[in-house]
Parts: C-alpha cells; structure tokens; sequence
C-alpha cells in the first residue's frame, strides 16, 4: 500500500470512530432543533479546544480536561449528546480509540439533552482517561461535537491506557462531581 493509501485508510478509520462516538449527538441535536429552538450547529460555526480542569481531575492514575466548543457563528445554534472522539499519533495517524459515554471518575454525566448555544457562548463536556497500563501514546485528540464527520482536531500529548477515554455529554456549565 502506498503513503497515501494509509493516510487514507487512516482518515477513514477515524472518521468511522468519530461517526460511531458520536451517534447519540446527532439524535439528541436534532431532536433539540426539532423542538422549535435553534437549528442545529452548522459545521465551520464551532470551536473545540480543552479547558484545564487544574488539580480537580488528577487522581488515582486518572487524569481529565474539560472539551468547550463555542458557538463562532452569527446565530444561535443547537447541539446535543456525547462528542465523538478519536486520538491521532504522531503524523495524525489513527489511533484504536474507545469512548464511554457517561459518568466520568471526576463528573456526573448530566444526560444526553440539547443546548442552545448563542454566539460567543460555549458547552463543555468531562473527558477522562487512565495512564496506568499499557497506553497508547496520543499526540492529537479529534473532537466533533455535533456528531457528523465535521470535526476539530486539539493538541493531546497523553498516555492513554488501550485508547479508551471516557466523557460526559455536553452541558451548558462544566460538569462536576455534585
């Protein structure tokens, strides 16, 4: 195979990823925009970045951030559920890379519910992972946060105990332990 057929195969597989991890936000956000609110976020109106959750999500070979995503558009928009997640190597290759959807160590998963974001405002979701074990070694973390192929890719220099992440679903706030 060549260069550029595995850079393919790897984009594929991450794009499946994405689509599988985030399959309950497109439900959940299109449900919200059903609903007579916003419609929902339009790909390119999004931000993704990770938010320091300083010293409150280390702990027990358990470490977290927060995902923000923010609405960079002109008008309000709606999104939804679990973000899709998938961890890129170094050169942006593929990583194998399992997310649970729910409680975090450090948060209570608020519930797949959807969110208007107006513009300029933000949602944000808990994301944590181990480092005890054997780990894979991520240098890049891609976020899509309405669960379409769209996506934003944020650095994530992490050792990932066998690529599993676990994460909240969006919530208006930061999630917390209450």
């Amino acid at each position: 195979m060549t260069i550029r057929g595995l850079r393919s195969a790897a984009t594929v597989t991450a794009a499946v990823a994405l689509a599988v991890g985030a399959g309950a936000g497109m439900a959940s956000a299109a449900g919200a925009a059903g609903s007579g609110a916003a419609g929902a976020c339009r790909p390119g109106t999004l931000k993704v970045t990770t938010t320091s959750a300083g010293s409150s999500q280390v702990g027990m070979n358990h470490e977290g951030t927060y995902l923000k995503v923010t609405n960079t558009g002109t008008s309000a928009c709606a999104i939804g559920g679990y973000p899709g997640l998938a961890l890129e190597g170094a050169g942006h290759t593929a990583l194998k890379t399992t997310a649970h959807h729910g409680d975090t160590y450090f948060a209570k998963d608020p519930g797949a519910h959807g969110i208007t974001l107006k513009p300029g405002k933000s949602a944000f979701a808990d994301l944590v992972w181990t480092h005890a074990g054997p780990s894979v070694q991520a240098k890049y973390l891609q976020v899509s946060p309405t669960g379409s192929n769209s996506h934003g890719v944020v650095a994530f220099d992490k050792a990932v105990d066998g690529g599993k992440l676990s994460v909240t679903a969006w919530s208006a706030t930061p999630p917390s332990a209450s």
